[in-house]
């Protein structure tokens, strides 16, 4: 698993990439981002999200919300 400073670091990257694709506020992104599904597997250690690149988590929500 990474340490908490380098996941915070992706998360950070992760919300960003979020508010420029959907074109919606940061905060907005944020809120998308920590009550998603994604989020709670990218905090789990034992399904290695974390592994993958900041694109592909973003591709992943971006999913899960069109699934919604």
């Amino acid at each position: 698993m990474l340490s908490d400073l380098l996941l915070w670091n992706k998360i950070g990257r992760i919300i960003t990439q979020v508010h420029k694709i959907l074109e919606i506020s940061p905060e907005r992104a944020f809120d998308i981002f920590y009550e998603s599904k994604t989020c709670e597997r990218l905090h789990n250690p034992k399904d290695y999200l974390y592994l993958m690149g900041d694109l592909y988590i973003v591709d992943e929500l971006i999913l899960e919300l069109q699934n919604k």
